[in-house]
């Protein structure tokens, strides 16, 4: 465990208030500027290990480093700096404008209620351009469509300027060409990324590594070539699972069926 680690996470585990064990022994190291897919069928724990991760839960065992620092023996607002999150809950009655949003994830670099003048106008501007939201700055967040929320996150998140960005299904409400435009962002802003994903085919192809769970248990770490075989996939979802490689882009593909 070094410095050197973006994320370092040790024998996780977070049981419920009720006292139901959700995750148990999790451990992987994940060096900077690598993206990290968590995938695993409904229940398997994905949405719990994010939330240890960017400091929502406490974990009942083990540790989260981020950098090498205790994530729990830092402040909120030093965690803050550090992790930022985007999550499928979004809230719906927010009275303020995108722009009053996006300028949410300035919060941690602030001092008291003293904004960052032009510099920082500056950068909202450009996490604005970045996420085609400059033409609905002056909207309030509550008028706007799924996917426009979702996208509105992701530039709040990104006005964090955090070093690890966790996206718990960043592409849920996204149409087409905005999944598209959101996944061209997530390659390229320099950060590193812990997302959990749905659709086995894009974690694929976006992911650097893959984490699979399994009823709230860690099946699986590595290169998606290595953590995604058809095996590991059917016993992690309960399906039939075959890959292929499709022509001419030399791509794996996954399809599945219900087990005979």
């Amino acid at each position: 465990m070094t410095d050197s680690l973006a994320v370092s996470a040790q024998n996780l585990g977070w049981r419920s208030p009720q006292g139901q064990v959700i995750l148990q022994d999790v451990s992987f190291d994940l060096a900077p500027g690598r993206t990290l897919g968590v995938i695993g069928a409904n229940g398997a724990g994905k949405s719990t290990l994010l939330r240890l991760l960017y400091r929502f839960h406490r974990p009942f065992a083990g540790q989260v480093r981020l950098g090498g620092r205790d994530l729990w023996g830092m402040g909120a607002r030093d965690a803050a700096r550090i992790v930022a999150a985007v999550l499928q809950e979004q809230p719906t009655d927010f009275a303020l404008t995108v722009r009053e949003i996006v300028e949410l994830g300035r919060t941690p670099h602030r001092r008291g209620f003293a904004s960052g003048g032009a510099h920082e106008a500056a950068m909202i501007d450009r996490v604005l351009d970045q996420l085609d939201l400059h033409g609905m700055a002056g909207r309030r967040f509550g008028t706007l469509s799924g996917g426009e929320k979702q996208r509105v996150m992701v530039a709040r998140a990104l006005a964090q300027e955090p070093r690890v960005l966790i996206l718990d299904e960043p592409t849920n409400h996204l149409d087409i060409r905005h999944q598209l435009d959101v996944l061209a962002l997530v390659r390229r802003i320099g950060v590193t990324i812990v997302t959990s994903l749905h659709d086995l085919n894009l974690a694929a192809g976006l992911c650097d590594d893959v984490l699979v769970l399994e009823r709230g248990r860690m099946q699986a770490f590595g290169p998606p070539d290595k953590a995604m075989t058809p095996e590991i996939v059917s016993q992690a979802f309960n399906v039939a699972a075959r890959q292929e490689v499709l022509q001419p882009s030399n791509t794996p593909h996954f399809t599945f069926h219900l087990p005979t």
